[in-house]
């Protein structure tokens, strides 16, 4: 391996803080919780959550679904085969960072909210809305296992919300009416282990990036490799702790906040040996929702009032392959896309 790539300090158990959200899971209690995520936003953009009340059975029921959905022939994977809507299967190669000397070496499954065919934001074509591609004829078990832990952990996210809605002296439900149909999608990720010519290459699992939403509710193994950039700019590690999930900041909350919150650069490379899963739920507003640092107290804002859905797609296109039909063909060998778009 080569020793100067994606090197990261272990982490100090003070440096991504665990914040205990039971009292605000169990009986809506907001004003501790508030505190401590208003303080983990600001000073770090990453924190983990326990006491999420997520039942162990749909966790261990996703990491199952997981695996043995990548197993399956490439054939059956391609049969949803991923699209511009962010939905189904993209093999790897297809996915590249901003900024990345090369593509991702991962997998992923995307999915979301299940949306109505008569639904008016999907007739509407507003970005981001769309209709689930499960492969139930090869893997019914992939929708009837996953959407359990997808509305437990959009639960999760929503009294996350009411919180920092708290910490903003803003009514707690300043959030509901802006995700009442939320783009809340979620992605199976497979990491194979890093080889020596993986890292010769620069190739991270997913290279340094910030997510593009509001806020990331992430399930992952227990092999590690996910690492967080700090204030001063040293990569650290963000370990596994059994029964967390860890949660970030997106662009989209930074801006929503004026920058009081912190989108913060993470990136994942998979030294275990083995193979590695992980599993994101972006939680992010209505696709028509206009984020405005006024909303949220800003006097002065630093930024433009932005769209979710489209903000959240300009990002998508400079980072995944399918957004480039004619490129896409080579994207299994990581050539033929950039993201300088």
């Amino acid at each position: 391996m080569t020793v100067d790539f994606a090197t990261a300090r272990r982490t100090k158990v003070t440096e991504i803080p665990v914040i205990d959200i039971s009292a605000l899971v169990e009986s809506g209690k907001t004003a501790e919780v508030a505190r401590e995520i208003h303080d983990a936003a600001t000073k770090v953009g990453f924190f983990y959550l326990s006491g999420h009340g997520i039942a162990q059975h749909l966790l261990d029921g996703a990491f199952a679904v997981a695996r043995d959905f990548f197993a399956l022939p490439e054939a059956e994977k391609d049969s949803v085969r991923v699209d511009t809507s962010q939905r189904g299967w993209m093999a790897g190669g297809m996915s590249r960072m901003q900024g990345s000397v090369t593509h991702d070496l991962k997998e992923v499954f995307f999915w979301g909210t299940e949306v109505p065919c008569d639904h008016p934001d999907l007739l509407a074509g507003k970005p981001l809305v769309a209709e689930n591609k499960w492969p139930d004829a090869a893997f019914p078990r992939l929708r009837s296992e996953l959407m359990p832990y997808h509305e437990a952990a959009c639960g999760v996210g929503r009294k996350v919300l009411s919180a920092i809605a708290t910490g903003f002296d803003t009514p707690k439900d300043f959030f509901d009416s802006r995700y009442d149909f939320p783009l809340a999608r979620g992605q199976l990720v497979y990491y194979p282990p890093s080889t020596a010519g993986d890292e010769a290459e620069q190739r991270f699992g997913v290279a340094p990036h910030t997510d593009f939403g509001v806020l990331t509710l992430l399930l992952q193994d227990m092999n590690g490799g996910l690492q967080v950039q700090n204030r001063s700019g040293e990569w650290i590690e963000a370990p596994p702790i059994p029964g967390t999930l860890v949660c970030n900041i997106g662009d989209l909350l930074q801006l929503w906040t004026n920058d009081r919150f912190i989108s913060t650069l993470h990136r994942v490379v998979n030294r275990s040996g083995k193979a590695r899963y992980s599993i994101p739920v972006f939680f992010d507003p209505n696709s028509d929702t206009l984020v405005d640092p006024r909303d949220l107290g800003a006097a002065m804002p630093k930024h433009r009032p932005v769209v979710a859905g489209e903000h959240i797609v300009g990002r998508n296109k400079k980072s995944f392959a399918q957004y480039r039909p004619a490129e896409s063909k080579e994207s299994s060998t990581g050539v033929g896309f950039s993201n300088d778009a």
